[in-house]
């Protein structure tokens, strides 16, 4: 890595080389020291020449010799250090040696007890590949770190032996061919193997019972001990410090910013804290002010080890990972080693706190896992002789959703987490350390890791009640099919409610939970008062089995009016006394914001590279005074980045309105005849404009001229004590109008068949305006905006990717598998890109999606002029797309805009209010 590109390099503004040789040991502390107090000041240290770049490692290197000189052996703690990592397990270990490995060696390690004595001794020690594509990205790295590690003389046991993933039903096996479509497209071998075949890798299997399996040859084992050992050495050899039997108490902050630690030995000033406590992250967490959310507990997870087979067991037999049963075997020193993902877990230690003699706090629960041990035993019946076999605890942080919780924290600027490992610390550890260290390094991440982002997270998730509840259904979910959008959780859910919640409920809303937030998917239009309440029906790849109930509500949408509440949208008011708001806003927005009053603009937030840290619009209530409406799981990321980009003189203030606003959309060509007739006022507005109007009873409600469907209609931000009012009169004068209730995943549909791009999905911080089509957003000709040179050059040299929109042909929407999302994209037979997202595009009649495009062969950021995707490659007419849907290629016709798709102007609607007659029998 450049370190000339780095802006958090302590460098001085003037040349080292000159300096270095004509000072002492003291004049290198003073120069270090110096350069420390600019920087923790805030001022701008620029890089000097990359011939400096070895002098600044001295520097470092000196500086540890000093420290060690003046405070004592190795194992002292230091008063000082530029990085201080909570925690020696394989984690932090691969933080610290990534870090050194790039040039960083003032680092400083603290463990409370010895290196790798928490839960890196522990774990299955596999690595597998067979993940989502973000996972799979840091796991590969992982595994190419630890095959460097063995060649180099490190015994970790490490040894790519491959797995076998197995599939007991047709749908668990659908669910692995469209995860194979994807990696095979992007260069993981892997294949299906049928029952037969399954023999010849692993002859003590059982497969009668099987529909076949996908064979995996990159999947490896390795000793996470040992690895965690090795990679505390390396980075011991670079420069950094460890310090045992060494408790962090505090973390300490000072304007929000990272200052130092206070361990049970000492402080330690520091300007960057990386919390990898594994198990006792969340507690340090809430050790500092503010406090810092660290949304994981730890649960049991269990893993049987049998005595050495005779004869001994071929080390070289694969990985066995039986989803439908929730178990993994792997050879075990002659023996077996068999783990389990249980669908109902348990939090570790009873859920209260982490006992200091935790290791004696673990019981062995043969009743909680003899069902896992007996489905092993039906897949291998050699297992059923085993005598003797040993069963362990082996707890382990999982998090509220089952991914990693990585990145800068929200809360307190420079500390970083790296926790959360979710059952297999060493899986990841490789690929994350070296992803965290490049975050420090850069100030920003390299790789795409939104996933992952401790952002994510609202402080209810770090909720110690909401934890216990979640963490009993997230472990099993790692095992479970995650059929797209159709896989709710069923715990710690009605957190975050709309004021409309019950009434939807009684109106047949079936819910999903986003942000915590409850939204309504679909609503049965079957159910009837006092019936059971309608849950969501079995997942499917195929056709959703509420599938009609979502046509019936884009045709209210299309032809009447559909109601959609919309309250989870994040909601920041953006103010200031004078005209500063508006140079701020001019300043992190890439669209001319200068709008006048009453105006609405959709724009983007970029970073340096031009990629999205939001995707908003942007409401102009007076002169000093914008309103900003941005995706649900937006909330955390976005409010803490425009934070941090506030003018130093506090002269603009934000604040978070999301609960004080209920959202409705009020879509289709009746919608303006139906508001009309609540409000008695003139909606009749121009797009992207709003106005404050009162709606039945209630005031003061921002009626917007938009939606989030691509439909015509209003968007209502009501005041939410006025929520059931307005939704009542909505819904009771809208009958003639043909009001319906619309769920979230019609919305959905709708919007992929405008061609509307999602936050996280088609627009993340690694993508720009240009790619996604939105360059129409994007104002060159006003000054300075965060991105703006990158996004010019961007212009001037064209883009290596395009969000392209694709229709299938010749594919059967009531008999074939659908396009979810992740699915590879082919033209003339060679992978060019991948799914983002994909639905049914009710007015098109057809299955649809959308998804970036390259040219063959070509990774994002390269400049060759020949590899820039224009309009004429895209639609050349030669050239021919498929999409791979489980195996399977079907032929999808390509769009640079979405096809036309004639609206029902709202104009042109005669239909009037005619109240509906109310016999007196009825009453």
């Amino acid at each position: 890595m450049a370190f000339g590109h780095n802006p958090k390099m302590l460098f001085a503004t003037c040349s080292l080389t000159t300096a270095v040789k004509s000072v002492r040991e003291t004049t290198w502390l003073l120069h270090y020291q110096n350069i420390c107090k600019q920087s923790s000041n805030g001022y701008k240290i620029h890089a000097c020449k990359k011939t400096d770049f070895k002098i600044h490692a001295k520097l470092n290197s000196n500086m540890a010799q000093y420290s060690n000189f003046a405070m004592g052996s190795e194992g002292v703690l230091p008063k000082q250090a530029q990085i201080v990592i909570c925690g020696a397990g394989t984690v932090a270990n691969s933080v610290a040696y990534h870090l050194v490995q790039n040039g960083w060696n003032d680092i400083l390690v603290l463990e409370q007890k010895k290196i790798g004595s928490g839960t890196s001794h522990f774990g299955s020690g596999t690595l597998g590949l067979f993940k989502p594509i973000a996972d799979r990205n840091l796991i590969m790295y992982s595994i190419k770190l630890y095959r460097r590690l063995q060649e180099l003389g490190y015994d970790i046991g490490f040894k790519q032996i491959g797995s076998v993933n197995l599939a007991q039903t047709k749908d668990r096996l659908i669910a692995l061919k469209r995860r194979m479509a994807y990696h095979q497209a992007t260069g993981l071998h892997c294949e299906v193997v049928g029952n037969k075949e399954l023999k010849n890798f692993h002859p003590y299997l059982r497969t009668e019972d099987l529909e076949g399996a996908i064979w995996v040859p990159e999947d490896a084992v390795a000793k996470p001990q040992a690895i965690c050992e090795a990679l505390a050495k390396l980075a011991k050899e670079g420069g950094a410090r460890y310090v045992e039997n060494c408790q962090v108490l505090q973390v300490l902050t000072e304007n929000a910013r990272i200052k130092g630690v206070e361990t049970n030995i000492g402080t330690v000033f520091c300007e960057y804290f990386v919390n990898s406590a594994g198990m006792w992250a969340r507690d340090l967490g809430l050790n500092c002010s503010p406090r810092v959310r660290v949304p994981a507990i730890p649960a049991e997870h269990f893993y049987v080890t049998t005595p050495c087979f005779e004869p001994e067991l071929d080390s070289w037999l694969p990985c066995v990972r039986d989803y439908d049963s929730h178990t993994y075997i792997r050879e075990w020193k002659g023996g077996f080693m068999v783990g389990g993902f249980e669908l109902e877990a348990k939090p570790a230690f009873g859920g209260a706190g982490i006992p200091e003699d935790w290791k004696n706090k673990l019981p062995q629960d043969w009743n909680h896992f003899m069902p896992l041990w007996e489905k092993a035993i039906h897949r291998l019946p050699i297992l059923k002789d085993v005598h003797n076999p040993v069963l362990t605890n082996s707890p382990d942080n999982f998090t509220p959703d089952g991914r990693w919780i990585l990145g800068e924290t929200p809360e307190v600027k420079n500390y970083f987490v790296s926790v959360g490992m979710n059952g297999n610390s060493l899986q990841g550890a490789g690929g994350i350390g070296k992803a965290v260290a490049e975050w420090i390094i850069e100030g920003v991440p390299t790789t795409e890791l939104i996933p992952f982002s401790v952002q994510r997270f609202l402080d209810l998730h770090n909720n110690r009640q909401y934890l216990l509840q979640r963490t009993r259904e997230v472990v099993g979910r790692h095992y479970s099919i995650l059929y797209p959008h159709q896989c709710e959780y069923k715990y710690a859910r009605k957190l975050r409610c709309s004021p409309l919640y019950s009434v939807l409920e009684k109106r047949g809303a079936v819910f999903g939970t986003r942000m915590a937030y409850e939204r309504a998917l679909y609503f049965d239009s079957t159910y009837k008062d006092g019936d059971p309440l309608p849950q969501m029906p079995p997942g499917s790849f195929y056709k959703p089995k509420f599938f009609d109930f979502m046509r019936e509500e884009y045709l209210a949408c299309r032809e009447g009016v559909g109601i959609i509440d919309m309250s989870s949208f994040s909601k920041i008011e953006i103010k200031s006394s004078g005209s500063e708001v508006v140079d701020y806003l001019q300043r992190v927005c890439s669209n001319d914001v200068n709008i006048p009053v009453g105006g609405i603009v959709h724009t983007g937030m970029q970073n340096e590279y031009g990629g999205y840290e939001n995707d908003c619009m942007i409401v102009r209530q007076n002169d000093n005074s914008f309103f900003m409406v941005s995706p649900t799981n937006q909330q955390t990321r976005t409010f803490e980045w425009m934070q941090r980009n506030l003018p130093p003189d506090h002269s603009v203030g934000l604040t978070d309105m999301t609960s004080m606003y209920t959202v409705i959309n009020v879509v289709g060509p009746k919608s303006r005849d139906l508001m009309s007739e609540l409000s008695n006022s003139d909606v009749k507005l121009h797009p992207f404009t709003y106005k404050k109007v009162n709606v039945g009873y209630a005031s003061d409600v921002m009626v917007m001229s938009f939606t989030h469907t691509g439909e015509p209609g209003y968007c209502l931000y009501v005041p939410s004590e006025y929520a059931l009012h307005v939704y009542d009169r909505l819904m009771t004068v809208g009958q003639d109008y043909g009001a319906r209730d619309v769920g979230c995943l019609t919305q959905r549909f709708m919007r992929i068949e405008k061609f509307i791009a999602f936050w996280a999905e088609e627009l993340t911080s690694l993508t720009t305006p240009f790619e996604a089509g939105a360059g129409h957003r994007v104002k060159l000709d006003k000054e300075y905006f965060i991105g703006k040179f990158a996004l010019q050059r961007q212009k001037e040299q064209g883009v290596t990717q395009r969000l392209v929109f694709f229709v299938l042909e010749d594919i059967d929407p009531d008999i074939h598998i659908w396009p979810w999302g992740g699915e590879p994209l082919y033209r003339n037979g060679e992978f060019v890109g991948t799914v983002t997202s994909a639905g049914y595009g009710f007015t098109l009649d057809k299955l649809i999606c959308v998804g970036y495009i390259r040219h063959p062969g070509i990774t994002k950021g390269d400049s060759n002029g020949h590899q820039i995707v224009t309009n004429e490659f895209i639609m050349a007419p030669g050239a021919k797309y498929e999409i791979d849907i489980a195996g399977q290629r079907f032929l999808a016709k390509p769009h640079i805009r979405a096809p036309y798709i004639p609206h029902i102007n709202m104009d042109s609607t005669s239909c009037r209010y005619r109240p509906t007659v109310v016999s007196l029998k009825a009453m």
